[in-house]
Formats: C-alpha cells, structure tokens, sequence
C-alpha cells in the first residue's frame, strides 16, 4: 500500500484534524510543525516509548505547572543562512541568543529532575547552550537589538568622533539660525535633518537671500529645506563618519554572522532536541484538556491455528472502555465500550441512520492512531489495543464525479485497493458495506467480502443495514452482531453501542407512535412472515433483558460509587482525628520537655548548694530536692533509680578513713590542704607553702584519694591526666558547641570530686579563649582559674579549680 492511500485512509478517520488540534498546544513554530507531521508508528517499541514520554511530560506539567519553552524561536533558518555566509541582521542574532539561553535553562532544569523525568532529560542532554556564542551576541548587541558603543574599540572611536561632530553642526546652525541676517528668512527657527544632513526651514521667496544647497521642499512649496554654505564641511566631515560607523557595524555583524555559522551545526541539533520535547509537551497538554489516559498496547501474538469450531481469531484485541470521540465537544459525546476480543475479531453494527454507526467506526480508527502516534486518547483506565500495522477504512460518501463514480463503485474500488494488503495484523474499518446498489445484490457481496476479510484473519469492523449480515454475524464462528440504541419513546438514537445483539428496525413502533392508523400496522405485520416475526419478538426481548441487566449495572455501579465516597470520607475523617491526635502529643511533648529542662536547672542549682554545704546541711538540701521533684508534673517519668538517689538519706553515705594525699579544708584557718602524714589525732597538712600539724577535729575532708580516683576511672572522658584533675580539649570548635561540651565535663568533674579541669582552648587572645574564661568567671562550680603554662605541644590552656564538698 502507497504514501498516498495510507494518508487517504487517515483523513477519512480525520486525523489531520487531530494534528491541527496538537499543534495550537505547542510553544513555538519547531514543535507545531513536528506536530502537523507526526505520524502514527506501527511498531510497539517505538509506540510504547512515546506514550510514556507523554506521561512523563504530564507529570512534569503537574509537578512544575510553570514550566514551558519561553524564549525559544525556531532559528534553523537563521543558523543555515549564517552557515551559508549570508550576513544576518541585529533581530536575528537577538532570536538566536534568546533561543540559546531559553534552550540552556530547560537543560539545566531537566538534567536537574533526572530521576523523576529521566526521558525527557535525555532530550535535554542533546541540548547545547553555546554559553561562549551568547555572551558574544550579547557584548555586541543591547536587548534592543542595537549595536552597543563598546562592542568595538574602533566604534567606540567612531561614535565619540560623531557625538562631536554633531554637536559642531548643531552649534554653528543654531548661531545661524539665531542671527538678525537669516531669521527673518526662516519659515520657523529649527533644526532638522534630510537625507542625513542637518538642514534649515527657509521661505521659498527669500532662497536668494542665504547661500547653501536646497535638499527638499514642503508638500506646499512655501518652505525649502537648505544646507547652508558654512556647514556643508561640517556636515560632510560628519557623513564620512556615519559611514565609517555603518562599515564597522557591518565587520561587526559578519564576525558574529562567521561565529553562528561556525556552530550551525549544534544549533539545528539543539532545535531538533527543543522541538521533539515541545511536541511531547503539547502532548501532554492535549491531554489533560481531553481527560484522556494512555492505553495498553499489545503485541499481537504468533497467528494461531484455526479453532475447531472454524474460529480464525488471530488474538488482537480492541478494549475501548467509554471511548469519546476527541472531535466532538466533550459537553455532547456519548461514550461507548468497544470490546472485541477472546472469540470475536469481526463485528457487525447495525442501527438506524444517525444512529451513530459512523461515528463508532471513526472513533475505533480515529484513536487507534493518535495512540500509535504517542497520544493519550479520551477512554477510561483499562483500555488496550493491539499494536497493528496498517489501519484502513472506508467510510462516508466517497462518490466521485471527476472518475464518474457512483458510490456504490467508489466504496467498492476503495475496498478492492487493500484488500490483498491487509492480514491478521489489520485493522479494518468500513461503513455501509455493500450500500447503493440492489439491495439483494449488495448483501451479497457484501456477505462475500466480509467472509474474505474473516479468512484473513484481520481485525473488522463493519456498519450495515442488511438484515442477512445479522444472520451471518449469528451462524459464523469468530463474527459477533453489534447494534446502536434507539429509544423508541423519543423517536431518538442514544448512540450507545451493544455488543452482542443486533439492530431492530423499529419501523413499526416509529409508526405507531407517530399516530398511523393501528389497522395498517397490523395489515403491515401480516405481509411478514411469521419466521421473521418471531425472530422481531425475541429480539425486543433480548433488548428488554439487555435494558434490565444495564439498569441493574447502573445501579451497582451507582452504589459502588457511594460505598467509594463514604469510604473516602472516612479516611479523610480518620486522617483529621490522627493529625490531631499527633499535634496533641507533641505539644505535650513539647511542655514535658520544656519541664524537664527547668528541673535540670534547679538540679543542677541544688547539687552546687549541696557541694558547697556541709555534710550536716545535707539533710535539708535533699529537702529542697525533693520539694522540686515534688512540682514536676506526674506526666514526665522519671527514671526510679535517679529519684532513689536523689532521695536517698545522708545517713547512707560510707564514712571516709582519712589518708595521706587527701583534699582537706583546715577550719581554723578556712583553706584547703593536702594530708602528709597521719601520727594518731595529729595530722600534718601541707596548706600553699605552710605547713602545720592540727587536729583531726579541725579537718573536714574535701577529697579522698581512692575515692576520686575511682570516681575519675568511672568517667567516660576522651581526655585524662595522670593527677586527679581532667583536661579538655576544645581546639577547633565552634564557641557554642565548645561551652556546652565544657559545661558537661565540669558536671562531671565535680560529681567525680576532682580538683581541677584543664581547658585546652590554643595560644594567643582569640574568641574561644576569651569566651571561655568569661565562661569559668561565672560558672557556679568553678572557685577560681588561671593561665596553665604551655604544655610540650605548646597548647594554650586555663586550668579551673571546682568548689568541693568532701
């Protein structure tokens, strides 16, 4: 089958009203023309991946509802006539930088989203946007398409030169103009211009009276316009650099014109990348304005042995579920469910005339091809077609007066043209088989071909009025009867397709309700045979059956959608109460939490009471501890153990035997010292550079050797000397980040009872050191701290002394 009758057999379905549709939804001239020329693939690879660029290109439209081809122009032309040498104009290279820089932004967007749209960015990555090429264009020229002053040295030279000039010329004609000897002659005082050169208006009667060349004069004649004699140098002198401006403008635009020529190459590239998504975009556009899904494609299977029962399925499938024609307005359509599959792959529709027959026909072919073509077509989830490789029809008055055809003969050579093309692979649509000639004859042939066409093995659909085509749809294996409705109540077609029973002529009941006499009815009843008859009675009861199981249908699916809705209330209603549900918990997260942290302050406020109260003040410092305890809300658990602690009475508390080498506070004196030697009640201790022997009466101890040592050894502190006290090393952090860690490590110090904490902060006077010493200033646990010296590594440090208890 040629070119030509394929494109035939496509107008007949309207396709090409389809493309014009596609076209008007595509952002620039590239995309509309690829548009207008798309044709449908009949290879299911190929297919597949254009209906699934169309449902990538709508979800990105929903993602990104922004998102379009602005800025872009097709500049194919423009880059083959640059290529060619032909020196192109401001406008054009303004188009051509537009396009690059709209081109490079749809790049960087779509390879940014390539996990979501990986597709159309692999159309993206064949973009180029010749950064290099568009700075160029835009050094040269403004965005208003004129030569900028510094696109060239040599201009820029030009057009000082020429602001100079001018002004010469401005100045000597207004001291001219200005002057007793020439004003009076002047039609008015101006200056203008005529053919580049600055003139003035003089009356025609005093020409005479001023000397200079007449350039033009008014449409009247009163007024000349003259050049006068003391400014035609000046005026030459600025023609001349006019001229030298055009010449160097004219440089400029064929280096850039050589520049776009040199990368004609990548341009038409980076055209064809931006046209193929602006076509999948308007795709995808088309489609949500038509309601419209992607349907299920599906590869027609190695062609089966016949059946026993003579069945020549070849095993494609046509599931159209509420299919819409996408050319009528979607206010009007009815839509109708084409199933053809499992047994049947030919179809006979019959019905009255405006029934919708043609109509049916066109939609199954109609979008047939826009799926093929990679369009989403108006039908419901669930719809499948084969993946056929020719699509042909015949339908509609092809009577032609030119061939002196009548219809009869058109349809027929129409038929007769593919009939030896198509095969188990085809679809094939025809309208009025065997209609304009005999009745007797027509059916037929008719009958006759639609048995060649079974014998194919080809996927058929055909639309008939010949009663003997309904009887060979019943008695044939593979063919199935199909009928329009018509409601006999309102004289009216509802255009929906049955399939399974065939069409009632209702010629009867039309002429009953249109008032005729019921005796000629019946005189009209009784010319029919009662064979025929019987079989009128048994189809209007197989209609009524039909109505009742639609009705019942209807019903079922109205209920289903009400059980959808409530269900979906339901959800939302229980969504709503887990949204507050949660909000509630977390705001009383949220106030456990802010509790929690006001009773770690007053814990922590009453531990440095307890460190800094005698051992018979302890009693009441637990007190105060259990009184807080006793304000915090039920809600917040706290740990047992940490409450069995903090309760726990003093009396608890082991007594300490006093050694050498303990922290002891020498109450005569109120300072501290360290434990020499033990001789009986005589202790010497060791206080600064003093030291003196006292009573065991006159000590309280501060900190026990093994005690600290062992609380020290239960620390997990990254950081320890091998004296009692701890070093920290805060090099490096950030300030907040650096008190916090320190707060932390004097907590735990003083809870391990050790002497000091060396804070390793680094030499010199920067932030973090100052921070930190204003820090110890005010720390509740810290006495007193000092510069530490700098250690071998020569760190800079501070060594803090914490306020003990024991």
């Amino acid at each position: 089958m040629n070119r030509y009758s394929t494109a035939r057999h496509w107008a007949t379905l309207e396709y090409p009203e389809i493309l014009k549709r596609l076209a008007r939804y595509a952002d620039f001239s590239g995309g509309q023309a690829l548009a207008l020329e798309l044709e449908p693939v009949f290879d299911i690879r190929e297919a597949t991946e254009r209906l699934s660029l169309t449902t990538e290109a709508r979800a990105l439209l929903k993602a990104h509802a922004d998102f379009a081809l602005g800025g872009v122009m097709d500049i194919r032309l423009l880059a083959e006539q640059a290529k060619r040498g032909v020196t192109l104009q401001p406008s054009g290279f303004l188009e051509i930088r537009s396009t690059l820089l709209g081109a490079g932004r749809i790049r960087s967007t779509l390879t940014r989203l390539e996990t979501q749209f990986p597709s159309l960015a692999d159309i993206a990555w064949r973009m180029e946007s010749l950064p290099g090429l568009s700075d160029v264009i835009a050094k040269v020229l403004d965005d208003g398409g004129e030569i900028r002053d510094h696109a060239s040295v040599e201009l820029a030279k030009i057009r000082r030169e020429l602001r100079s000039a001018q002004d010469r010329v401005q100045d000597r004609l207004r001291r001219i103009i200005g002057s007793s000897q020439v004003a009076p002659y002047l039609q008015e005082a101006l200056i203008t211009r005529r053919d580049g050169r600055y003139v003035i208006p003089v009356q025609a009667n005093f020409k005479a009276h001023i000397s200079g060349i007449v350039h033009d004069r008014s449409s009247s004649g009163a007024t000349l316009f003259m050049e006068p004699a003391p400014v035609i140098e000046l005026n030459n002198a600025l023609r001349e650099l006019r001229l030298a401006e055009e010449e160097e403008i004219i440089r400029l635009l064929r280096e850039l014109t050589a520049r776009v020529g040199a990368a004609a190459d990548e341009i038409t590239h980076t055209l064809a990348a931006l046209a193929e998504l602006d076509l999948n975009l308007a795709r995808a556009r088309y489609a949500e304005v038509s309601f419209a899904t992607a349907p299920e494609l599906v590869p027609i299977p190695v062609i089966p042995p016949a059946s026993e029962n003579g069945n020549l399925h070849p095993g494609t499938v046509v599931r159209l579920l509420g299919a819409r024609h996408p050319l009528i307005d979607s206010e009007k359509v009815v839509p109708v469910n084409i199933d053809v599959s499992g047994d049947t792959h030919v179809l006979v529709i019959t019905g009255p005339n405006t029934g919708g027959k043609t109509v049916s026909l066109k939609t199954i072919g109609l979008l047939t091809l826009m799926a093929f073509a990679g369009m989403h077509i108006p039908v419901d989830e669930g719809s499948q077609l084969s993946c056929f490789d020719r699509v042909v029809a015949d339908i509609g008055d092809e009577q032609s007066i030119e061939q002196s055809l009548s219809t009869f003969s058109s349809h027929l050579t129409n038929i007769l043209s593919f009939l030896d093309d198509v095969d188990h692979r085809s679809l094939v649509l025809v309208d009025e088989l065997g209609a304009g000639t005999d009745p007797a004859e027509g059916a037929a042939l008719a009958r006759a071909l639609l048995e060649a066409l079974r014998q194919r093995r080809c996927m058929v659909m055909v639309a008939t009025h010949f009663p003997e085509l309904k009887l060979y749809a019943h008695n044939t294996p593979g063919v199935r009867n199909a009928s329009m409705e018509f409601d006999v109540e309102t004289l009216a077609p509802t255009y929906r397709l049955n399939i399974g029973l065939p069409g009632r002529s209702n010629a009867f009941a039309i002429a009953r309700r249109l008032g005729m006499p019921e005796s000629i009815v019946k005189q009209a009843q009784g010319m029919i045979s009662g064979e025929e008859l019987r079989a009128e009675d048994m189809l209007n009861d197989l209609h009524t059956l039909r109505i009742q199981e639609v009705e019942a249908r209807d019903e079922a699916r109205q209920a289903r959608m009400e059980a959808d809705t409530l269900r979906r209330e339901l959800r939302e209603r229980l969504a709503g109460i887990e949204q507050e549900r949660r909000a509630l918990l977390n705001e009383a997260q949220e106030q456990a939490e802010a509790q929690i942290v006001t009773l770690r302050s007053e814990l922590r406020s009453l531990r440095t009471k307890m460190m800094l109260t005698p051992m018979s003040g302890a009693k009441a410092a637990l007190d105060d501890v259990e009184e807080a305890l006793g304000d915090v809300d039920p809600a917040i658990a706290l740990p047992e153990p940490l409450v069995a602690d903090l309760l726990a009475e003093p009396e608890d508390v082991p007594e300490l035997a006093l050694a050498a080498g303990d922290t002891v506070k020498l109450l005569s004196f109120g300072v501290q010292g360290t434990v020499l030697a033990i001789d009986g009640d005589e202790i010497a201790v060791q206080a600064g550079a003093i030291r003196t022997r006292v009573g065991r009466n006159d000590i309280e101890i501060i900190r026990h050797v093994e005690t600290s040592k062992a609380a020290f050894e239960g620390l997990s502190l990254p950081r320890r000397a091998a004296s009692p006290g701890v070093q920290i090393d805060l090099r490096g952090q950030r300030v907040d980040d650096a008190l916090h860690e320190l707060d932390r490590y004097l907590d735990e110090a003083a809870m391990a009872f050790l002497p000091w904490v060396r804070v390793v902060h680094g030499k010199g006077t920067g932030k973090l050191r100052r921070e930190v010493r204003r820090y110890l200033d005010t720390h509740p646990l810290v006495s007193s701290h000092e510069v530490a010296p700098l250690n071998e590594g020569g760190e800079g440090a501070t060594v803090a002394r914490l306020v003990s208890a024991r």
